[in-house]
Parts: structure tokens; sequence; C-alpha cells
């Protein structure tokens, strides 16, 4: 049931990380606070398509 997904830089939209999500606990889309290369700052990291 877990399935791969992208997160994305909510500043610069660079597909950054990789990581795996439950869809079934967990619907709504994940946000975490990640490290960006090119912002080269702690951003907002968005569950991308």
């Amino acid at each position: 049931m877990r399935t791969i997904i992208s997160l994305e830089c909510s500043v610069c939209k660079m597909r950054n990380y990789g990581t795996t999500k439950n869809k079934r606990t967990m619907t709504d889309k994940l946000e975490l606070s990640k490290y960006c290369r090119k912002c080269r700052k702690h951003t907002s990291h968005k569950e991308g398509k």
C-alpha cells in the first residue's frame, strides 16, 4: 500500500527528495522542512505529482 512520492521545494520547484508514504493512513499531501541545494537553505518541501 506504500507508494513512492517525490518532494519538491515550494520556493524554486526543484524536486530534491524521494520518499514513500502510506496512502491508506495519510490521505493529505505530505509537507516537510528539508534542505534545498539550489536555494541553499531549509525550505518547505511538498509532495509533487
